[in-house]
């Protein structure tokens, strides 16, 4: 058993799959070495982000879409376990070559949309088809749900991982969620420094959702003032 599986024994997933995730951190780990692909650099922190991936899974329906997709965290270790086929839009195309790499190596159905979430949100046969969707490290909660929430189609979920949330922010993602056709449904504490906030789609995003290449990140939707971007 490598190093990398042993870190993943705790998580009771049995060996075929363990192994399907150690080679994926390990394509991880040696394309890093090429390019700025993650921050992770060893093992133990590429077990960290695949065990934090697993934790959208029971919130996760098919189809399913991950937006930002970077080095895959957590949409590739949730094709792994699930067997769901697996749309991740990703711009970088450095990123979205290794993408489509790993997921013909390790065997995942689905696609890689080399495109800016702005942009594909709006294409015709990507806006509100997936059931479910999550966007991991893109910016604050009104941002990710801008750019998630186009994808989703109506009664599905989008799954936001999450640091600690201050009041504030919570109720700036709510407002957001309304304008974006959903609600929070549940927030879900992980430990003391991580939780997940599921937002509901009940309505259709209004068209002019998400906002123009890089507005959603400089202009957070019913952000406080004072977290605004001059």
């Amino acid at each position: 058993m490598s190093e990398l599986e042993a870190l993943l024994e705790p998580a009771g997933l049995d060996s075929r799959i363990r192994g399907q995730l150690a080679r994926y951190g390990m394509l991880v780990l040696e394309a890093g070495h090429r390019f700025n692909l993650s921050g992770a650099k060893s093992e133990v922190e590429i077990g960290v982000h695949l065990l934090d991936s697993l934790t959208v899974i029971p919130h996760l329906a098919e189809p399913y879409v991950d937006i930002g997709s970077g080095a895959g965290f957590p949409a590739i270790p949730v094709a792994i376990v699930t067997g769901m086929a697996t749309t991740m839009i990703e711009a970088t195309a450095k990123k979205a070559l290794f993408l489509g790499s790993a997921m013909d190596l390790l065997g995942i159905r689905g696609q890689v949309i080399g495109e800016r979430a702005e942009a594909a949100g709006r294409r015709p046969d990507l806006r509100e088809h997936f059931a479910s969707g999550t966007g991991r490290a893109l910016g604050s909660a009104p941002t990710v749900a801008e750019l998630l929430l186009p994808f989703i189609a109506l009664n599905g979920a989008a799954v936001l991982q999450r640091g600690k949330t201050t009041a504030a922010e919570r109720q700036a993602l709510e407002d957001a969620a309304l304008m974006l056709g959903g609600s929070i449904e549940r927030e879900i504490p992980l430990d003391a420094q991580r939780r997940l906030m599921v937002v509901r789609k009940a309505k259709a995003t209004p068209i002019r959702f998400p906002r123009r290449t890089g507005v959603p990140a400089k202009r957070p939707l019913c952000a406080p003032p004072e977290k605004r971007s001059p």
